[in-house]
């Protein structure tokens, strides 16, 4: 009797044992596998982040490449390059999870894109002018302030843009200036003397950008003859620490979609030589040309 309560007792711990060892197994299991998808996933999200890392690095070197050649979108395009550069650097510290990596992702293809229509400006302002080749260094000239003042505006102006959020900004492509004589039948007729001319042309286009906040936008033109002089309202603004003297503004009305802005500045005795036009956001210069009257 004594001999079968002993072999059920046995039975009883060996039935235990057999059921603690099946819950540690599966345990053991679901443990290797939960680490499996872990790993999977880092795996996966690292992966995703060398592949934007890898894009942002070819558009870097396509920035580089149209630096080289030195045309007049040369500061344009050194912006876009820092912004590429900056973002490589944030994405290189971050921890690389999915709401960044999303985040990053965004924020390439607003790169990206202003890439490709700056990419198509400096390919057709090569084609359409090989004098600008010359003009390129170009200096803004703001009136009453020192060389060292101009210099510490345009660093400042530099900083400023860098700050803009990415993906926001409006781009001006296309700038142009010309001059046109007035018939007395209204019919205007360009031309590039100076002693014919009556009125002076600016002409920008502002690039369509999807994500950028449409609504009224205002534009301070800044005209500069050859004497260093600011040609039209010459009226002052002041920007925190920053003045600008400006020609003329022009008030676009802007909806997300590509839009040809046109202004006249007319005048007389228009002096021969080499004219400057800027176009500041506010205190900040997003476009520049220079042409010439004989």
């Amino acid at each position: 009797m004594e001999n079968q309560k002993s072999s059920s007792s046995l039975k009883a711990v060996v039935a235990v044992l057999a059921i603690l060892l099946v819950g540690s197994l599966v345990y053991i299991f679901k443990m290797t596998s939960d680490t499996e998808i872990v790993k999977t996933e880092l795996k996966t999200t690292m992966t995703e982040k060398e592949s934007v890392m890898k894009d942002l690095q070819e558009l870097k070197s396509t920035y580089d490449a149209a630096i080289a050649e030195n045309t007049s979108m040369s500061d344009e395009l050194i912006q876009e390059r820092d912004k590429v550069v900056n973002l490589m650097s944030d994405l290189s510290k971050s921890k690389g999870d999915v709401a960044s990596l999303s985040k990053y992702k965004n924020q390439f293809n607003a790169l990206q894109g202003n890439m490709k229509v700056l990419m198509a400006e400096n390919d057709g302002l090569k084609k359409a002018n090989t004098t600008l080749t010359t003009q390129r260094d170009s200096t803004v000239v703001v009136l009453g302030e020192t060389k060292k003042n101009v210099e510490a505006l345009t660093g400042q102006n530099e900083e400023l843009a860098k700050a803009v959020e990415i993906g926001s900004k409006l781009t001006v492509l296309n700038t142009r200036g010309s001059a046109f004589k007035l018939r007395s039948s209204g019919k205007q007729i360009e031309t590039d003397k100076a002693s014919r001319a009556d009125v002076l042309r600016v002409n920008f286009t502002i690039a369509e950008n999807q994500i950028a906040k449409s609504g009224d936008k205002t534009y301070y033109v800044q005209v500069i003859d050859s004497k260093n002089n600011v040609l039209g309202d010459k009226k002052t603004e002041t920007f925190g620490e920053n003045t600008l003297t400006y020609s003329f503004l022009t008030n676009v009305k802007y909806e997300n979609k590509t839009i040809q802005v046109s202004e006249d500045l007319k005048g007389k005795d228009f002096a021969k030589g080499t004219y400057f036009i800027n176009i500041f956001d506010r205190d900040i210069l997003v476009s520049k040309t220079s042409f010439v009257l004989r």
